[in-house]
């Protein structure tokens, strides 16, 4: 393709005190063989130097292209994102983290697929963890695209948030101020409304950190959980599920929480 040409594509990217990873997302972004509309960078409130770093890059660029959002008042990485999304003049979003990046034929292969099979709502993607001095670059594997069932999603999170596009118009948004598992909870109300889901096989983006485990989120397993119980109590009350389904998810979701504190445990018995 054209570098030239663009992706009707809103990239929203929260920021909070990442001045020291903003500019490898945002290269990344720059980076991309189909380049999108516009960038929206979010503050939130991070009372550092990201807003100087936010400023620098929004001038490296052509003018208008990176649109900057300062919030007064730190609301969490979900409610920064819909702040984003407010803004959002394309018909598609895509979520970036400011740690993460993406690989360079990202937007290329996932917009391509949404705009030629517009019934999709929501697409995902798989990803790789990399150490930080590594860089998103490794040959796009060819796989089968596959449909995300709601009880598929329901089990668990089926795709990180960097890997997400949709469709800006869609009716939901991530919940405000819900601080942990907000991205599953967006994804289970617009699968559960019967909106089209799929992750393509293709890994397109770069984690910079376990997305759970023995590091970052590790030590607030519980307030993780207890989102995951919260995102499953709102899906009973918006009638998604019924009472025995949500006993079986409850249980199945306190499962998982054990398990992970016994693999924590055992990963500070193997730090000692």
């Amino acid at each position: 393709m054209d570098r030239n040409d663009q992706a009707l594509v809103s990239v929203v990217i929260p920021c909070y005190r990442c001045a020291r990873t903003l500019e490898r997302a945002m290269a990344s972004v720059a980076a991309q063989t189909f380049r999108p509309a516009e960038v929206i960078l979010v503050d939130d409130a991070s009372g550092d130097e990201t807003r100087d770093v936010m400023q620098k890059l929004s001038q490296q660029f052509d003018p208008g292209w990176i649109k900057l959002v300062f919030l007064d008042k730190n609301v969490g990485a979900g409610s920064a994102r819909n702040a984003g999304w407010a803004l959002a003049s394309q018909p598609y979003v895509a979520f970036l983290d400011a740690d993460d990046a993406w690989h360079f034929r990202k937007i290329e292969i996932q917009y391509g697929y949404m705009a030629a099979l517009p019934d999709v709502v929501l697409c995902g993607h798989g990803f790789r963890l990399l150490k930080q001095g590594v860089l998103p670059y490794w040959e796009v594997g060819r796989g089968e695209v596959r449909t995300v069932s709601k009880w598929a999603m329901l089990m668990s999170n089926r795709f990180v948030t960097p890997s997400a596009m949709i469709k800006r118009d869609v009716n939901h948004r991530f919940i405000e101020r819900q601080r942990y598992m907000e991205d599953h909870m967006l994804w289970l109300r617009v699968v559960c409304s019967g909106s089209r889901v799929v992750k393509l096989p293709a890994a397109l983006a770069a984690i910079y950190k376990d997305p759970f485990g023995v590091t970052g989120l590790s030590s607030r397993v519980w307030l993780m959980e207890r989102s995951d119980l919260g995102n499953y109590r709102r899906l009973y009350q918006d009638g998604c599920i019924n009472a025995p389904q949500l006993a079986i998810l409850v249980t199945y979701s306190l499962l998982k929480y054990v398990r992970r504190l016994i693999i924590y445990a055992g990963y500070l018995r193997w730090k000692k």
